[in-house]
């Protein structure tokens, strides 16, 4: 043998890892393929749309007045539905999603209880309006295009219409729908619309979405897709242009997705003149000052007027109307397009607004393009009501403003969030953010909400650490998933909306960490940002599934990822590798002239025991009587003879001159033993410190876990003696337990505080200075009432 193992490090200093409970998975590098979907010419197996790709659209026109009385709204619309798949149609499905308020809702039913333990006033005010309020679409008339009715099915938030005739693949239907309802009061009943009243000054915003019946998706994966709006679960929508009326009072200032086609009618000549400024600057100009915007609110107007907005390419449409809203707007330049960037707020946003709101709108696009494509619509709008955060094409609600003083927080978590000028910031960019996804990459957010949460929460972080250094970001560090990695109460990414623990952990922050794990230490920079891009470009205005997604990523960088994609997104499995032992091995050189007093350096090196030092100095046998000691008592087996060097060169003689050479390396030789205790496979990353101080960092890859995803081992051939050993030194993978990532181990340190134990006082004591205390307030009392009045 040309090794010999001289010195065994893991058992003095390294801590064995006990075994696992759970069994080895069978291959941590298994394919997908018998759980994605088979490719075809719809969707090819490269993730790209294919050939015979399609898509349905729908095309609407529609007139809408909001009641400011009585909050509701009325609305008037005509659908052009496009049958572009290769299947006959004989009836359609339309969502009505605003069903979600009526009282016998299964969003309602279904909503399990809060923690009674911790239930506030907030809760039970809306357990209380829950169950009064009634937000149900009332049906007026549902025609096709020639005033003929026809039959129609509601199931709670989805409604069949049956066709007269089949709609043929390439043909067109029309329907034509009217209805009402009320709109809920979005801070009792949170939602994704409402609107928020001011008792102060009397008057309301609004921001209004799913307001309208719109077309359910049919699809190549599912045909019509049949998943209720339960509230969780977002919105899986087709594409087509819009022109919607809508009338609300004079007074009023209304956002909506699209292009205002009527200025003349709706705007002053100051505010027109505005507009035609901020189309030109760089930096925000006030359409509507916050002066302006004071003195609107003391109007009422009975009057009406009609905002007329065109939307060509998008999936929906939402609006916002308000008499409080203060406007600015400024021009972005995105690829070839003058992009108009506007902020709709009342004076109970200020200062915060008009000073981050449109610039966070322009970064958003200015980062979001870098990676993906440049936006493609005309304005970009950002709102702030009621709603907390939530997305819809050109327009978005953002909910943070500063507290009622004006003043508002900086780096800060828990409640007071609420009021952090980050907190406004971060919705603004993750709410602008979804214009790409999903509202141009159009997946179905219904379904997985970690391809648009997920993905624009990864975008959102990007942004957020180019808006300035030490951006306190919520998501995207990956050491910030492994709490909620190591919970109990978790499911896997790869799992229906409304069934997901954990929510906001699950669907926006683990997927978001993946993302950028999978950007920063898995593919690299350059890899990942071609690959990304190539998925967005090839998906924009396209509805993408996860397959798709998985396979475009590895075809367009080159990679195969099926590993990463089965442990992070289909199990529930945490990163923990940890060091196990450590075992140094010198080269046997066979020269005895260097093995011999290499051995006896080391033996000389090796401790003693208790027994022999206690020993010392103790008058031996042999010391005693002579003619005991022989040549034994002598002789050294380390001892170079000449035997040992004629032995040698007679074995040089065995070797070609390369083995010879061979003989001669130079190299400590260290066999590390690793140790997945979580689970999930994921590169070693592996910072080798040497006794000069020097340091190398050996980024292992995965494949290194393919015969045993629970224990492996690496060979290092050192050019000098390491020193320590660091697994993940930059905190890359999201691992668990940094303290077994280090060999030698570090004490763990942590602090402890002193406290003193509080005497508690008993029921008599109460009593008894409760009565002290009443006997001295009426001395008081009485002599203060001797005295008289002054």
């Amino acid at each position: 043998m040309l090794f010999r193992r001289l010195l065994l490090l893991s058992s003095v200093l390294a801590v064995p890892v006990p075994a696992l409970a759970r069994p080895n998975p069978v291959d941590a590098f298994r394919q997908l393929e018998e759980i994605l979907p088979t490719p075809d010419e719809v969707r090819l197996g490269s993730g790209h749309p294919g050939p015979k790709y399609w898509q349905q659209r729908a095309d609407y026109r529609i007139e809408v007045e909001l009641d400011d009385r009585k909050q509701g709204i009325e609305g008037r619309g005509r659908i052009r539905y496009h049958n572009r798949s290769p299947h006959t149609l004989t009836y359609l499905w339309l969502q009505l999603d605003n069903n979600i308020f009526a009282r016998d809702s299964d969003g309602a039913l279904a909503a399990p209880s809060p923690k009674m333990s911790k239930l506030n006033f907030r809760d039970l005010a809306r357990q209380l309006e829950v169950e009064k309020f009634d937000g149900t679409i009332t049906l007026t008339k549902v025609t096709d295009q020639r005033g003929r009715k026809l039959d129609y099915t509601v199931v709670k938030t989805m409604m069949r219409v049956e066709l007269d005739a089949p709609l043929e693949p390439g043909k067109t239907s029309e329907l034509v729908i009217e209805w009402r309802y009320r709109i809920n009061d979005a801070t009792v009943i949170r939602a994704r619309t409402g609107y928020e009243y001011f008792k102060k000054d009397g008057n309301y915003i609004y921001e209004i979405a799913h307001w309208y019946p719109r077309m359910v998706a049919y699809t190549d994966v599912h045909g019509w897709h049949h998943k209720q709006f339960l509230g969780r679960g977002e919105f899986t929508l087709e594409f087509g242009d819009f022109e919607v009326r809508i009338t609300a009072p004079a007074d009023h200032v209304v956002a909506a997705t699209g292009v205002l086609q009527n200025p003349e009618e709706v705007l002053t000549a100051a505010q027109r003149a505005r507009l035609d400024r901020a189309r030109k600057s760089a930096a925000p100009v006030f359409i509507v000052t916050p002066k302006e915007a004071k003195a609107n609110e003391k109007k009422k107007s009975r009057a009406k007027k009609t905002w007329v907005f065109k939307a060509k390419n998008v999936r929906d449409f939402a609006f916002a109307s308000s008499r409080k809203f203060i406007w600015d707007a400024m021009t972005h330049k995105s690829g070839d397009r003058s992009v108009l960037a506007m902020s709709f707020y009342p004076n109970e946003a200020e200062p915060l607004w008009s000073r981050y709101s449109t610039r966070a709108i322009v970064h958003t696009m200015d980062i979001y393009s870098r990676y993906t494509f440049d936006y493609p619509y005309p304005v970009a709008i950002s709102v702030n009501g009621p709603v907390g955060g939530m997305e819809y094409p050109m327009i978005c609600f953002n909910g943070p403003r500063p507290d009622k003083d004006g003043t508002y927080f900086g780096k800060t978590t828990g409640w007071s969030r609420r009021f952090s000028k980050y907190a406004l910031i971060s919705v603004i960019i993750h709410e602008v953010g979804h214009n790409y996804f999903p509202m141009i990459v159009n997946t179905d957010e219904r379904q997985w909400t970690w391809m648009d949460e997920g993905i624009n929460t990864f975008l959102q972080f990007l942004a957020e650490q180019e808006w300035e250094e030490d951006y306190p970001s919520r998501r995207g560090y990956p050491e910030d998933i492994v709490p909620f990695m190591t919970s109990r109460d978790q499911m896997p990414i790869m799992t229906n909306s409304e069934s997901l623990k954990q929510f906001g952990n699950n669907a926006y922050a683990k997927a978001a960490t993946a993302m950028n794990i999978l950007r920063e230490t898995i593919l690299g920079r350059e890899l990942f940002d071609y690959a990304f891009r190539e998925y967005a470009r090839q998906w924009r205005f396209k509805r993408p599934m996860p397959a798709d997604f998985f396979r475009i990523m590895e075809d367009a960088s080159g990679v195969d990822l099926d590993w990463f994609w089965r442990g992070w997104f289909y199990s529930i499995d945490h990163v923990d590798i940890a060091i196990g032992e450590v075992r140094e091995y010198e080269l046997e050189t066979r020269n005895p002239d260097i093995d011999k007093p290499r051995a006896k350096r080391k033996r000389a090196a090796e401790p003693d025991n208790m027994t022999d030092i206690r020993n010392r100095g103790v008058t031996r046998l042999v010391q005693r009587i002579e003619g005991l000691k022989d040549f034994y008592n002598a002789y050294d087996e380390l001892d170079v003879t000449p035997e040992d060097r004629e032995a040698f060169k007679k074995y040089l003689k065995t070797l070609d001159e390369k083995e010879r050479g061979l003989l001669g390396t130079q190299r400590s030789f260290y066999v590390v033993d690793f140790h997945n205790k979580g689970g999930l496979v994921m590169p070693v990353i592996l910072q080798i410190e040497y006794d000069n101080g020097k340091k190398e960092l050996m980024r292992i890859p995965p494949e290194i876990w393919a015969k045993n995803p629970r224990k492996t081992s690496k060979l290092l051939m050192a050019k000098r003696p390491i020193k320590s050993l660091l697994v993940d030194p930059y905190l890359e993978t999201a691992d668990a337990d940094v303290e077994n990532n280090r060999f030698p181990r570090r004490p763990v340190k942590s602090k402890f505080r002193l406290f003193k134990e509080a005497k508690t006082k008993s029921p008599m004591q109460k009593v008894k200075e409760a009565a002290e205390q009443a006997e001295k307030d009426e001395k008081e009392r009485r002599r203060r009432k001797s005295r008289g009045p002054r």
